[in-house]
């Protein structure tokens, strides 16, 4: 058998998720610099950035059928450090470093890498709607942009009293909080003209674009928090139109009784066993 090399454009194709994901790894380090060098805001947009190259990097990958586990592997190393480590150590820098107040941010560390690596067995490398829990590209960039929303003439004038420390640390507990839940955020939807809703989202999504152009402080950190309650909200509205049923289902209908349920485990042992031969044989 002879083994074809590959050309330097195949080569060049299957770099190209990872030179992605070593820029997102380099503007988050480069982020971290920033914040310990007193440049917060420019350290909080670095952290955007990286974001913005997290979702290419992605989007290249399936683009150029170049997905890999080593790829996935790679992606969630440096998402560790872009927006866990990176935004953690802003905050710290900003507002707990004093005694053991870096304790706070480290619970938003703690929640990335372990959602990050439970992301990889539920979700890594399948194509999915939804987000299982909060993403931590979000919650990282929710961290990074308060600060620079905290200084415009809005909040200096009407939200002032929201940047407590109290506050700050609930803020950063409830995003650690929501990363390792089960709610359901939706992914960024891509963009098909040839449907009028496609149409509609694409104009969104550049109108979105140019305001966060525009506007960046204005426009991160409340367009993040919205994204972040609507998934909350969304999830809470829906459990409470559940209903749940009328009477308890082992309980008697003629009052509260419980009904007496006997369990044949051998009969159940024998079925069990059964199941289990006929699956070996299908997979012979």
């Amino acid at each position: 058998m002879i083994l074809k090399r590959e050309s330097g454009l195949q080569r060049g194709v299957l770099i190209l998720p990872s030179a992605f994901t070593l820029a997102n790894l380099f503007f988050g380090l480069y982020a971290i610099v920033l914040a310990d060098r007193g440049a917060p805001v420019v350290a909080a947009w670095l952290i955007v950035t990286a974001a913005v190259l997290d979702t290419l990097d992605g989007r290249i990958a399936r683009f150029t059928r170049t997905g890999s586990r080593f790829g996935a592997e790679l992606d969630s190393l440096v998402d560790a450090i872009s927006f866990g480590v990176a935004p953690a150590y802003l905050f710290y820098k900003l507002y707990f470093f004093e005694a053991w107040g870096w304790l706070v941010p480290f619970t938003h560390v703690a929640a990335v890498v372990i959602r990050l690596a439970r992301f990889n067995i539920e979700q890594g490398g399948k194509a999915h709607r939804h987000f299982i829990g909060l993403p931590s590209p979000t919650g990282g960039m929710l961290l990074a942009t308060f600060y620079p929303f905290s200084q415009t003439a809005f909040f200096q004038e009407h939200l002032t009293g929201f940047a407590t420390p109290e506050i700050l640390a609930a803020m950063v507990v409830g995003i650690s909080v929501l990363m390792l839940s089960h709610i359901p955020y939706p992914v960024v939807p891509r963009v098909n003209v040839r449907t009028w809703r496609g149409a509609v989202v694409g104009a969104l999504m550049v109108l979105a674009v140019v305001i966060a152009f525009a506007v960046p402080r204005y426009w991160f950190f409340p367009a993040l928090a919205a994204y972040t309650s609507a998934g909350l909200l969304r999830s809470f509205i829906l459990g409470l139109l559940d209903r749940l049923p009328e009477r308890d289902p082992l309980l008697d209908q003629e009052g509260p009784v419980e009904i007496e349920r006997t369990v044949d485990y051998r009969t159940f042992a024998r079925r069990r066993s059964d199941a289990d031969t006929a699956d070996a044989q299908e997979d012979l």
